[in-house]
């Protein structure tokens, strides 16, 4: 019998300078997400809220997705791959939004590795820079950020354990 645990995150030594993660899956952007993101973050701009405000008083004649919402669904997408056993996310030096996100988009993301920094007073770590970017399902990119994280080295990550023990399907 095979036991499998999916990764989650990489450590400094997995980052190579270059590399790129496509990230998996998409989401599609509903109108009841933006809407509830806004009320929570306390966003009550009648852009992202009021159909009748954006068709009738703004550049694009409809809703537009707060860019909170897209960003942070775009980290979020990139947490597997880059950031999943990261000690903390340190700085986040660049954001851009590049084109409009609207209801019913499905955003996409990748990142690419910059730059791999061992950290000169604590042995057991790094400090990995990367860019992200999101995409709509038409390819245009919505999001950009530029970030650095603080990661584990291998040997000195602490263990993943579950909060049981022993073989469950014995």
């Amino acid at each position: 019998m095979s036991s499998f645990e999916r990764p989650f995150g990489r450590y400094f030594e997995e980052f190579e300078v270059g590399d790129v993660y496509k990230h998996w899956p998409g989401k599609t952007i509903t109108e009841a997400d933006d809407h509830l993101f806004c009320m929570i973050t306390m966003n009550h701009h009648p852009l992202h809220t009021n159909a009748w405000f954006a068709e009738h008083e703004t550049v694009h004649h409809k809703n537009v997705v707060v860019g909170n919402l897209v960003y942070s669904l775009v980290l979020g997408m990139s947490v597997p791959d880059v950031s999943g056993s990261a000690i903390a996310n340190l700085e986040v030096e660049t954001l851009v939004h590049r084109n409009p996100t609207f209801h019913g988009d499905t955003i996409y993301a990748e990142t690419r590795v910059l730059e791999k920094i061992p950290s000169t007073s604590k042995n057991d770590r790094g400090i990995v820079v990367v860019e992200t970017k999101g995409f709509n399902q038409d390819g245009l990119e919505v999001c950009y950020f530029r970030r650095k994280v603080m990661v584990w080295k291998r040997e000195f990550a602490p263990p993943r354990e579950r909060p049981y023990s022993g073989d469950v399907w014995s």
